[in-house]
């Protein structure tokens, strides 16, 4: 009696049991959790993630009528941090994520989006248009004095010439924010798209206000679960009322189709805060929702 129980899968998300870098797709945790400024928890997000994940193996995606499982994708576990340090875990998550083709980064705190778009824009050879789903707008200088919290991972990615501003867009935006930062952002040329205009609009417009900013050239999807209303995703460390439906969420992301996205990550959600799986489980499903969008494309070419 010693075997798994007959409704478990494989460790991996979505059940995936490669484990090879070099796979075209590559999921991997990146659970640093040093950089918050609220509640801990987000190390534990990852595995979260990939647990509840299981709901979403029994199946193609009844839209698409793709399976993500069907890419050359491999889960190759979690990234190595360095305990308590920083500028340490950030050099260590961008030398790991520089040997993934295309990778899609399940957090762990919103810093981790730094080292991820600092390797893939060396690879690139320059900036990336950004889907920047959130309720802040991560661009302060400094959160409390740290340079390189959760809060300030936008701020160095347009400072380092990491994404091009101009072709960036934030989505589900609502939190407190100081005047100087909000002049900062927008003064870069970053739309800003607040909680309530989001809601105001059908996921279908958004979508193509999303597609009008990105533009053709390469783009990459950062999602902080905290975009969603607590309602819908309670598990994480700054959750702020007003936010999206899961459905919303979901409706903007299926109707991204040929975005030539690069790359994503899926930050910020904490287990221990979390009802009823309901956090992970929104998480687990957008970021298969994108590796549909992925398995289409492919298709596609």
């Amino acid at each position: 009696m010693a075997g798994p129980p007959t409704f478990a899968t494989p460790p991996g998300f979505l059940g995936i049991e490669r484990r090879e870098a070099g796979a075209a797709y590559v999921v991997a945790g990146v659970p640093m959790d040093i950089g918050t400024t609220n509640r801990a928890g987000t190390r534990d997000g990852p595995a979260a993630i990939r647990r509840a994940s299981r709901m979403l193996v029994d199946g193609v995606h009844p839209t698409h009528w793709v399976d993500p499982r069907d890419l050359d994708i491999a889960d190759i576990g979690e990234f190595a941090i360095a305990l308590g340090d920083i500028p340490g875990s950030l050099a260590l998550i961008e030398r790991q994520a520089a040997a993934c083709r295309h990778l899609v980064a399940l957090g762990g705190e919103h810093g981790i989006t730094l080292p991820l778009l600092r390797a893939l824009s060396k690879r690139l050879g320059g900036p990336l248009g950004l889907l920047h789903c959130d309720a802040h707008v991560d661009t302060w200088a400094d959160n409390f004095g740290q340079a390189y919290a959760h809060g300030s991972p936008f701020y160095h990615a347009i400072r380092e010439g990491l994404v091009d501003p101009r072709r960036m867009i934030q989505v589900g935006i609502r939190s407190p924010v100081d005047r100087a930062t909000w002049d900062w952002t927008i003064g870069q040329g970053v739309t800003v798209v607040t909680g309530q205009e989001a809601q105001e609009l059908s996921p279908a417009a958004l979508a193509e206000r999303v597609r009008t900013v990105l533009g053709g050239g390469p783009a990459y999807l950062s999602f902080d679960i905290d975009c969603l209303d607590p309602a819908h995703a309670p598990g994480t460390g700054t959750p702020e009322i007003g936010g999206l439906a899961s459905w919303q969420a979901q409706g903007l992301i299926r109707r991204l189709r040929g975005v030539d996205f690069r790359g994503m990550d899926m930050v910020e959600v904490s287990p221990a805060h979390d009802h009823g799986e309901i956090t992970a489980l929104a998480a687990a499903t957008l970021a298969w929702e994108y590796l549909a969008l992925q398995a289409l494309d492919r298709q596609d070419s």
